[in-house]
């Protein structure tokens, strides 16, 4: 009888434990992720070094300006911000954005993410145009292919056709000097060189 009475004691105590053990082990995680010294702000994709994801997406109307087309990525450096009017960050990152767009060494275009046309016209109106192309996405469907988690987001698109780089988040200063621009001039660098050999 005393086995029996012990045994649902020893799970009832192992039933506390676990939980326990479970919650300890990804503070130790979160902790260790913490130390490592990475940029919680850098997430890595998966689609670093693939080719851009087929896009096609109409113009935003009343812009002035074409859709985007993942073909049209080809044989020049693109920049790819995904921007909404909704989103307090893209207005926060919209002055360097405008910076960039005097640039003329690569393309600078846009993805509107689940943004009304009005508004997303506002926001141009209101805060200045820096794009070369604005492609609409009501649904953001577009959107999942390229992996975004959230507006603002920024692609660099080599000459090849393939994602340079990401940057997760509201451009900043710092983060256009020692992450942006030196993707893009590695993007612009690559397949410039002559070719050799006979």
């Amino acid at each position: 009888m005393s086995v029996e009475a012990g045994a649902p004691k020893k799970r009832s105590r192992l039933l506390v434990l676990l939980p326990l053990a479970a919650f300890a082990g990804l503070a130790a995680i979160f902790l260790a992720q913490l130390m490592s010294g990475r940029d919680a702000g850098e997430i890595p994709s998966a689609l670093i070094g693939q080719p851009a994801p087929a896009t096609k997406l109409a113009a935003l109307d009343g812009a002035g300006l074409p859709g985007l087309d993942s073909a049209e990525f080809m044989g020049k450096v693109t920049v790819l911000n995904v921007w909404a009017s909704w989103c307090a960050p893209c207005r926060e990152e919209h002055p360097l954005l405008l910076g960039l767009a005097g640039d003329n060494r690569f393309v600078l275009a846009g993805l509107n993410y689940k943004d009304p046309t009005d508004l997303a016209q506002k926001f141009l109106a209101g805060y200045g145009n820096p794009f070369a192309a604005v492609g609409v996405d009501p649904n953001g469907r577009s959107a999942i292919d390229w992996g975004v988690y959230g507006v603002p987001e920024t692609f660099v698109i080599g000459k090849d056709g393939k994602i340079a780089a990401k940057h997760v988040g509201p451009l900043t200063v710092d983060a256009v000097k020692e992450q942006l621009l030196p993707e893009i001039e590695k993007a612009l660098a690559a397949g410039s060189a002559p070719a050799t050999g006979s």
